[in-house]
């Protein structure tokens, strides 16, 4: 198999707190190929967003500190470079879209101002051809008349839209690898599914790897190749799409899946996960989806499982499907 774009090696980032130390990514590691998407998904402050943001070095100071692991992208080592460095390697080799199109936009700026600032710092264009590129990328994300968005301010344009501004200054480079972190949350359902087959659109153009966060079950089925699970920091369970929503493995995959409503379905209640998430300062002894697991047997509360490879590309954390088990 070719080189993957971006391999994460067991990545840790930790939070130092006066209420104590955060394991917010605890020994992550995937990899990512040209074309491909992988999907991030678990429960809100599992480590998704605090993972992508340790791969562009843009984790909250001075309480985030990375404690170990590598970031490779094209065979590069990221955590060993230097902010300088850094700042030449984002947005050109890595672009990432945040959730909220307003936290990314500036308002005081015009539209024109903000995607003709990657444009020139990736391409070194000026004048009249600097304006015709930033059109030109404002028109590859299917935004009409996009001379005259250029001169609209943020605020002047749709939700949809400031995102599609987003997904336009992101591919100015074009980069080899682009995050996109739950771009489409803020988004009605019709603007959403417009927002994905426009994402897999520049993928397919630009041979994009692709890391996709999301909650939605739904968006990974459609948009993803692999799947990662995520829960306290670490990667439950990752392997193809296809396969782990026929066979998941781990008992919080299984609880994800489960609580998707289906169409037609007549019931009373919505499913949910017993329990909540456990506070990443002080982790419980052995696996930290334990306390919720009706599965649960006595081992699980005293050792933390390792990987366990089940086929090729599918791997878990979880004792029951450890050598042996049962």
């Amino acid at each position: 198999m070719a080189t993957p774009v971006v391999d994460v090696r067991n990545l840790q980032t930790h939070l130092v707190t006066r209420w104590g130390t955060i394991k917010a990514v605890d020994g992550v590691s995937f990899a990512v190929h040209e074309g491909e998407t992988l999907g991030l998904v678990g429960e809100s402050g599992s480590g998704k967003s605090m993972t992508c943001l340790s791969l562009v070095r843009l984790t909250p100071r001075p309480a985030a500190h990375n404690v170990g692991g590598q970031v490779l992208l094209d065979g590069e080592d990221l955590l060993q470079k230097s902010e300088r460095e850094m700042q030449k390697i984002r947005g050109r080799k890595v672009a990432m879209i945040l959730q909220d199109p307003m936290s990314s936009l500036n308002p005081v700026f015009s539209v024109g101002m903000q995607v003709r600032e990657p444009v020139a710092s990736c391409h070194g264009l000026r004048g009249r051809a600097l304006t015709e590129r930033a059109a030109s990328l404002l028109s590859s994300v299917h935004i009409p008349s996009p001379l005259e968005r250029l001169r609209a301010f943020p605020h002047q344009m749709s939700g949809g839209m400031r995102q599609r501004v987003v997904g336009a200054m992101a591919i100015a480079a074009p980069p080899r690898l682009l995050i996109a972190d739950e771009p489409t949350t803020s988004l009605d359902l019709t603007i959403q599914a417009q927002y994905l087959n426009l994402l897999k659109e520049l993928q397919t153009r630009h041979k994009l790897a692709m890391i996709f966060v999301t909650h939605n079950l739904g968006i990974v089925a459609r948009m993803c190749d692999r799947v990662a699970v995520m829960y306290a920091g670490r990667i439950v369970e990752i392997g193809p799409v296809r396969q782990i929503f026929k066979a998941p493995a781990h008992p919080y995959t299984r609880a994800l899946l489960a609580s998707i409503p289906r169409l037609g379905a007549k019931v009373d209640t919505l499913r949910a996960i017993d329990g909540q998430p456990p506070d990443l300062a002080t982790l419980p002894r052995g696996c930290a989806f334990a306390a919720r697991c009706a599965e649960a047997i006595d081992r699980c509360r005293v050792d933390a499982p390792g990987e366990t490879t089940l086929t090729d590309g599918h791997t878990t954390r979880c004792w029951l499907r450890a050598p042996g088990a049962g």
